[in-house]
């Protein structure tokens, strides 16, 4: 029996793709796109920059770049006006508050997005509409209820009132985390022995963490910045808050502008350093809560 070979089908090749146009590149959209960004970096770094200069040049030197460098400032501000101790208490303030308010706002954050009762909607559009309350006016309540709490001229005052102003919005944000947190993982870990609370700290709360970090990081930042309730609620100077010391530095007929541009670097430090650290977490953490899930 004889056995007939097929030649194998030859496999013509593909047609040659045909040449990319090279795209032209339109010189107007680059300007349009980068002159807008460069022109909104400059207005932003430049009184940075005017308040470096002032703060390490000599005094009388009227140079644009600070050279020979001097801290003759910085020790004006640290040891003669007392910023040292304005720093101490705006440390104090802004990290007692950054525990507090993430404290409340993950247990509040929690239970808004994991439970359902009777007027939940209300309660939701009450503390959104605290945020259109201005500050100012929550200063003669909380004065009155602070002088007869004995809490005036105290850090745990200043706290507590920078508390009630930051809790609202963290509340709203940590709802929102929390719902993006897939409610199967709990219910799972819940099958398999673990109790609601046990769930929480073993399954939700680790997701949780750049929204902590989002959250605790507005909670402290507000804190730091805040100058109307360090003002009327802290009258002695070993109370003062570095906004605060900030205002005094302000004389009636003369200003130190190289002490004043010395305590406005060291104000603005700590909160750049806070942003350089977190940032990472800080964009992810809102990303999570801006989108429901």
């Amino acid at each position: 029996m004889t056995q007939t070979l097929t030649r194998p089908a030859t496999v013509s090749p593909p047609p040659p793709a045909p040449p990319r146009r090279k795209k032209h590149r339109d010189p107007s959209r680059y300007f349009r796109l980068h002159l807008p960004l460069v022109l909104y970096l400059l207005f932003t770094l430049i009184p940075f920059y005017w308040m470096l200069v002032f703060a390490f040049r000599p005094t009388g030197e009227t140079a644009l770049v600070p050279w020979p460098i001097t801290f003759e400032h910085f020790d004006t501000v640290w040891n003669g006006i007392g910023f040292g101790l304005f720093f101490q208490n705006s440390l104090i303030i802004g990290v007692g508050t950054l525990v507090v308010v993430t404290v409340f706002a993950l247990m509040g954050g929690y239970a808004l997005a994991r439970f359902k009762f009777r007027g939940q909607r209300v309660f939701l559009l009450a503390l959104l509409c605290t945020q259109f309350i201005p500050g100012a006016m929550m200063l003669i309540p909380l004065f009155v209820i602070f002088k007869s709490a004995g809490l005036l001229n105290s850090l745990t005052g200043l706290i507590i009132a920078d508390t009630a102003f930051q809790l609202p919005l963290a509340l709203i944000l940590m709802s929102g985390f929390v719902r993006n947190v897939p409610v199967e993982l709990e219910e799972a870990a819940m099958v398999d022995g673990c109790s609601r609370l046990r769930a929480f700290f073993a399954v939700t709360l680790p997701q949780l963490r750049p929204a902590l970090v989002a959250v605790g990081s507005f909670a402290f930042i507000g804190a730091w910045n805040n100058f109307l309730f360090a003002l009327m609620f802290a009258s002695r100077q070993d109370k003062f808050t570095l906004p605060v010391g900030l205002s005094y530095a302000l004389g009636e007929f003369n200003t130190d502008f190289g002490a004043l541009a010395a305590g406005g670097v060291v104000a603005a430090v700590p909160v750049v350093l806070v942003f350089a650290v977190v940032q990472r977490f800080l964009v992810q953490g809102l990303s999570a809560g801006a989108v429901k899930g």
